[in-house]
C-alpha cells in the first residue's frame, strides 16, 4: 500500500516538475520520471506488455518533442529548478 502512494507521490512531482519548468533542458528530465514511475505503477498492477509498450512510445515521443523544443530554444542560461520564478510556478500550481 505503501508503495503505490509513493508511486502516486513521484508521479504528481514528475508532471509537477514539467509544468514548474520553463526550460525544456530541465522539463525533459520530470517527463522521464513521470514516464518511469507511471510504467512502474503499471508494473506492479501486473500489465507488464501495456507498460513495456507505453514506455517505448511515450519515451520516443518525448525524445522528439525534448529536440524539437531545445532547437527552437537556444538559450545559454536556462532556469533552473531552485530559481526564483520556477519556484513561483510551482507554488502557483499547487
Amino acid at each position: 500500500r505503501e508503495y503505490f502512494v509513493f508511486l502516486e507521490l513521484c508521479f504528481v512531482l514528475g508532471g509537477l516538475a514539467v509544468a514548474s519548468n520553463p526550460s525544456p533542458y530541465y522539463g525533459v528530465v520530470g517527463l522521464v520520471l513521470g514516464s518511469v514511475v507511471g510504467c512502474g505503477w503499471l508494473l506492479s498492477l501486473g500489465v507488464s506488455f501495456v507498460s513495456l509498450v507505453l514506455f517505448m512510445v511515450y519515451l520516443g515521443g518525448m525524445l522528439v518533442g525534448f529536440v524539437y523544443s531545445v532547437s527552437l530554444a537556444a538559450d545559454p542560461f536556462p532556469e533552473t529548478w531552485g530559481s526564483w520564478g520556477v519556484v513561483g510556478y510551482g507554488v502557483g500550481l499547487v
